[in-house]
């Protein structure tokens, strides 16, 4: 049988004109969800990525990220060697958009060719959990930042003010990610030009002031890798959602310039709030990061700043929070679109509360980028090697085909190859991970988090388990 495509806008009548970009317009709900765009419909430029991983990755958690870098021990300018370096990792995050062009589907869609119909079920599963993990932290740095603003203003509601942060952040992320992809492109693009403009002044403002030689001396191998760790969580997240954003794109749009738009723009905004971070770090208690740098800034500035922290977490969960929606119908439930939203939003409200009133922030934060890697290196490095492979061409229509016998059908629905190289390259990044939650055993005798190695070994694994595999062996179609 084939597997629904929940959300397909209708089929035009014969001999009725394309529909165009109309399925996917401003302030229109998209009509679309994991069905493949028709070329028809395709619009936009390479371009148009640049500003949409600019604006969402101008989030405060850079910042905090940047902090904690040098809270691990490293010195001003290797805190700001891991912030580069984690940055780099978009390039790669906006290359995989390229199945997207190809294809006109989502990301966890084409996975299918990498773990089966069936057996991308697993991983489609942990990474909505994860992505949602995320989302919940933007959210509540977003609703601390409003609550802040809400004293700033002169409102000091306590918990009653915080729940009303909560709901407002929430409401923001919700309205954009509902409306679906032509909105959420507009707002990224208009965050961006005013965000752009206020964290440049941030920047402006905590960077003359930065002891470059902090902790100079001090920083070991152990602390540099803890810190590229986090630094690289951010883009590592992003692994399970570039086609999800690249698939109303036209087909002639190239490798080259969605790679190079894409990731200047990640990169771009990343590197730059995480260089703050360390700076700030170097200046300040950053025990509390917002309250940290908003004592390091004039008192003009003070309501500004924590208006950018709320934009900037808003913004980022926009993402996470659509590409949310387009994972639930990756597992089979035949919702729309539209009802994912309600239904992921509802969760990140729970998870959000939790965080605000019954944990510690900072101490949930690190343990779950730690979290984050286990799941999201080693799935992406199965996809990256099998997107290699392939040379990123799939049968399309095959990735919703759930009839046995299909292409990607493999045995009773799922690819082992690429189940056991996740299998492997998860349990490996547990070996090696250090974090709040548990230390890996072999974290100690390494002398360092190497949770990384299991984006290594679980692409190398599949390399070795597939390669030999028919499909791989004839050309690949021009899906």
């Amino acid at each position: 049988m084939t597997l629904p495509n929940v959300d397909s806008a209708p089929v035009p009548a014969a001999g009725a004109a394309p529909a165009g970009p109309a399925s996917d317009e401003f302030f229109q709900v998209e009509a679309h969800g994991i069905d493949p765009i028709p070329d028809a419909e395709r619009h936009g430029g390479a371009k148009d990525l640049f500003w949409l991983w600019f604006g969402s990755n101008l989030t405060f958690t850079y910042v905090i990220n940047g902090t904690l870098a040098v809270a691990f021990g490293l010195s001003f300018w290797a805190a700001t060697a891991v912030v580069v370096l984690g940055g780099l990792a978009f390039f790669v995050v906006s290359a995989l958009g390229l199945a997207g062009i190809r294809t006109g589907t989502a990301t966890l869609v084409i996975s299918r060719a990498a773990f089966g119909i069936h057996g991308n079920f697993p991983a489609g599963l942990l990474n909505w959990i994860v992505g949602i993990g995320y989302t919940i932290l933007n959210t509540v740095v977003g609703t601390m930042a409003l609550d802040a603003l809400f004293a700033e203003l002169g409102w000091h509601g306590g918990d009653f003010a915080r729940a009303v942060a909560l709901a407002g952040t929430l409401a923001m992320t919700f309205a954009v990610a509902m409306w679906g992809h032509a909105t959420v492109q507009a707002a990224e693009r208009w965050s961006a030009y005013i965000l752009a403009v206020g964290f440049a002044i941030l920047i402006v403002l905590v960077l003359p002031d930065t002891d470059t030689s902090a902790g100079s001396g001090g920083t070991t191998f152990h602390a540099w890798t803890l810190a590229l760790v986090v630094m690289i969580a951010g883009p590592v997240s992003y692994l399970p959602m570039p086609s999800d954003y690249t698939r109303y794109l036209p087909r002639t749009t190239t490798l080259r310039s969605i790679t190079w738009w894409g990731a200047i723009g990640g990169m771009l905004s990343s590197v730059l709030l995480g260089v703050v971070g360390v700076a700030a770090a170097t200046q300040a208690d950053m025990t509390d990061p917002v309250a940290g740098v908003a004592d390091l800034l004039p008192g003009w500035f003070q309501g500004l700043f924590l208006f950018l922290v709320v934009g900037g977490s808003v913004t980022n969960s926009i993402l996470t929070l659509y590409s949310s929606s387009l994972n639930l119908q990756v597992l089979g439930i035949p919702w729309s679109r539209a009802r994912g939203i309600v239904v992921s939003t509802a969760v990140i409200a729970a998870g959000s509360l939790a965080t605000l009133f019954w944990v510690d922030f900072t101490e949930s934060l690190t343990s779950f980028l730690s979290v984050l890697l286990v799941v999201f290196a080693p799935w992406g490095g199965v996809f990256v090697a099998d997107t290699l492979m392939r040379r990123c061409r799939y049968d399309a229509d095959a990735l919703h085909d759930a009839t046995p016998g299909s292409t990607y059908w493999y045995t009773r629905g799922i690819h082992a190859a690429g189940l056991a190289a996740l299998a492997a390259g998860i349990t490996i990044a547990a070996l090696c991970a250090e974090s709040a939650l548990w230390t890996g055993p072999l974290v100690a005798p390494l002398d360092g988090d190497y949770t990384l190695a299991g984006a290594l070994v679980a692409g190398l694994l599949y390399w070795v388990l597939a390669r030999r595999e028919p499909q791989f062996r004839r050309p690949q179609p021009r899906g």
